[in-house]
């Protein structure tokens, strides 16, 4: 270990799915806020998802260029990007910026927490690889703390009725089989960014599409009273994006589902530091029970050594003998 230049050390440290894990959960919990603001200024969940997408798009393109990687996509890999695209972003993003004007940034990005308990689930169903007896532990500590979060908000007066709590729970089940999906069908030697490229490329023509059925228009102006939060959301999902993709490779679907705890926690700091939002003292000790529940996945991923992913080069899941 000595031998290996500190540069070296910490690029691997950088690109480990401990670190993925953190940086993807901490953009997508940026997501929540953002949103928020978004609603308030009056753009709607479709052309505030399709910003997401397109700012991601955009930002790669030229990457994609760059490296000799912009052509047309093989059958594989655009069969993948359309539904992986549908049932991984498209799905939960519109339930995203629906609720969140209803139920609050800091409550939504918590369903965030449940899609790994619901993920471990449809691995197991499909014969995917699960994790050990201390990731399963973070998985269930985090469980808990988001169990004490929706307990707290639920009997909270001001909380939002139960039909917009019922239609967040959606948005777990929408994410866990998206990651399921990713990791079965991932096409053979496709790189990262090639995946993030072009399913972001169809996410975008799927909320236009959206969007002309609904108001016969792209509402770009409808944008202008948010125009510094948009300009932010662009860079983030530019950002989010390819890291998403390098976790889901590296950490395969019960790790990568897991992005939802520390998304979770990071909306609900921010949606109280900077929109203001208030919690019950049970919420934070959710919070707090999420963040413990984090620590145990990371100190799991450390002890065990290992990458939940397949021994194969087909895709990132593995599936047992």
């Amino acid at each position: 270990m000595s031998d290996i230049p500190a540069t070296g050390r910490w690029t691997a440290v950088a690109q480990s799915p401990s670190a993925l894990l953190i940086v993807t959960g901490t953009l997508i919990g940026l997501n929540f806020p953002l949103g928020k603001l978004g609603g308030e200024a009056g753009v709607s969940p479709a052309m505030w998802a399709l910003l997401i997408s397109f700012g991601a798009a955009a930002a790669l393109l030229p990457v994609m260029w760059l490296r000799g990687h912009l052509r047309w996509p093989s059958p594989r890999i655009l069969r993948y990007s359309v539904i992986s695209s549908l049932v991984s972003f498209v799905g939960p993003n519109l339930l995203l910026f629906t609720v969140i004007p209803h139920a609050g940034a800091g409550y939504t990005g918590l369903m965030f927490a449940l899609s790994p308990v619901v993920t471990v689930l449809l691995a197991g169903l499909c014969r995917l690889r699960t994790p050990g007896v201390l990731g399963l532990l973070g998985i269930a500590v985090g469980l808990i703390g988001a169990v004490l979060v929706s307990v707290s908000r639920g009997v909270d007066p001001a909380g939002p009725p139960v039909q917009w709590l019922l239609l967040a729970l959606l948005i777990p089940l929408s994410l866990a089989s998206g990651n399921v999906y990713r990791t079965l069908d991932w096409p053979p030697d496709a790189a990262p960014n090639v995946l993030a490229f072009w399913g972001q490329v169809c996410s975008s023509v799927v909320f236009v599409s959206v969007l002309m059925a609904t108001e016969g228009r792209i509402p770009v102006a409808d944008v202008v009273p948010a125009g510094s939060a948009a300009v932010v959301q662009m860079v983030v999902a530019a950002m989010t994006f390819p890291v998403v993709f390098r976790l889901q490779r590296r950490g395969g679907p019960v790790l990568f589902s897991q992005v939802g705890y520390v998304a979770a926690a990071v909306g609900l700091i921010v949606a109280t530091l900077a929109l203001g939002e208030r919690y019950a003292p049970l919420t934070w000790v959710g919070a707090g029970v999420i963040g413990a529940g984090i620590g145990i996945t990371v100190l799991a991923q450390w002890k065990e050594g290992r990458v939940l992913r397949a021994p194969n080069t087909v895709g990132p899941g593995s599936v047992r003998s």
